[in-house]
């Protein structure tokens, strides 16, 4: 769960704004575009058959062996692209599920209608409009949240219509009804530690994500280091990691990846830059796109990374629209880093091991590298 349930499960793609064109290639006994195009055929079958094309599809791709693979219907594909564009309709909470099921706030957006109600990150949502939450998948949670139809039309509960949530902190179990509305996200947000070092956290990469980066280090002390936390950032839009790396690197190579078998490159733009100290910490939860720019910042030896070995999302999705409206997002390639090292299910090693002492580690770290000056 990313930034207030917004992404749900498609936070984790790694998403490239346009489609590159389809090459008659395959990646083992069914390629990329043969999956595509088995996708799109049963969609239009059932269609033909008077049957539920998106159903179709769920089965095709579950059968391709995709395992990054989905399909959204019209509505919430029209969500995610709100999400990946920093706008959502919601409560303003986000949550995850804990090992014994229980549904845990983890947080609660400023200015939000979960705020403003007085709920706090570590309340238990025991359920949503009389609907037991606990062992549900989190993304059937945000579903319930934001009043997400069961059937196509994923609009039906637009800002300003009620929701009744059950919630518990320690012994005291209440409800509170909350109106959704209509809310922005903050994927990137800055801080100032004592001594001048900046610490740059990125929830996911959103649209204007870059420019938003480089406006906290233009507001930054020019003799001090700067600490970029990418723990726990799910991926989003790869160009916006590319423009972030572009804000710590003189030109040069970010990553290579390929589309159906064509290999293609991706570059950061000259100016970056290149003395300011930077560490980057990572942890399991650092997926896809921000994989992209921590295995860039580090094999172009731009940055000390340290954390934990990151997920190990390195491929990438691309859209296919279905007969009825629906979206297939299927895996088309795999991206490398500079140096050629695989990401998809391997992940980052980080320079340096650390668990919740990172942040310490990474400012020990940014004393040893001394004055950029």
């Amino acid at each position: 769960m990313v930034f207030a349930g917004v992404l749900a499960a498609g936070a984790a793609t790694g998403c490239f704004p346009e489609p590159a064109p389809a090459h008659e290639s395959a990646a083992g006994p069914l390629g990329p575009a043969t999956r595509h195009e088995a996708v799109q055929r049963a969609a239009a079958e059932a269609m033909a058959d008077g049957k539920s094309p998106m159903e179709a599809a769920e089965r095709a791709v579950s059968r391709s062996g995709d395992r990054w693979g989905a399909v959204y219907s019209e509505g919430e594909y029209e969500e995610f692209q709100e999400a990946l564009d920093g706008r959502y309709t919601g409560v303003g909470l986000s949550a995850r599920r804990e090992p014994d099921g229980r549904i845990e706030v983890t947080g609660v957006q400023p200015g939000s209608p979960a705020a403003d109600a007085g709920i706090r990150t570590g309340d238990r949502l025991r359920s949503v409009d009389g609907s037991r939450v606990d062992g549900r998948p989190v993304t059937e949670v945000v579903s319930l949240l934001r009043g997400d139809a069961p059937a196509a039309h994923a609009h039906d509960a637009p800002a300003g219509t009620t929701v009744r949530l059950g919630l518990q902190r320690g012994t005291r179990a209440w409800t509170e009804s909350l109106r959704r509305a209509r809310l922005s996200t903050h994927s990137v947000t800055a801080r100032r530690l004592p001594g001048g070092v900046t610490v740059v956290r990125i929830a996911a990469f959103t649209k204007g994500s870059a420019d938003a980066v480089r406006e906290a280090l233009r507001a930054a002390p020019a003799d001090g280091g700067t600490i970029l936390d990418l723990r726990g950032n799910s991926g989003g839009l790869v160009t916006e990691a590319v423009d972030t790396a572009s804000g710590f690197l003189d030109g040069g190579l970010v990553a290579t990846y390929d589309v159906d078998g064509v290999q293609r490159a991706l570059h950061a733009h000259t100016g970056g830059d290149t003395d300011r100290p930077l560490v980057v910490l990572v942890d399991g939860g650092t997926m896809s796109a921000a994989e992209l720019l921590t295995g860039a910042l580090q094999d172009r030896g731009r940055a000390v990374v340290i954390g934990s070995r990151t997920f190990g999302k390195g491929s990438v999705q691309m859209p296919t629209e279905l007969p009825d409206g629906s979206v297939a997002e299927l895996t088309v390639g795999h991206y490398r880093t500079p140096s050629g090292h695989a990401v998809d299910g391997r992940g980052i090693t980080p320079d340096l091991e650390a668990g919740p002492e990172a942040l310490g580690r990474a400012e020990t770290v940014l004393t040893g590298l001394g004055d950029p000056s």
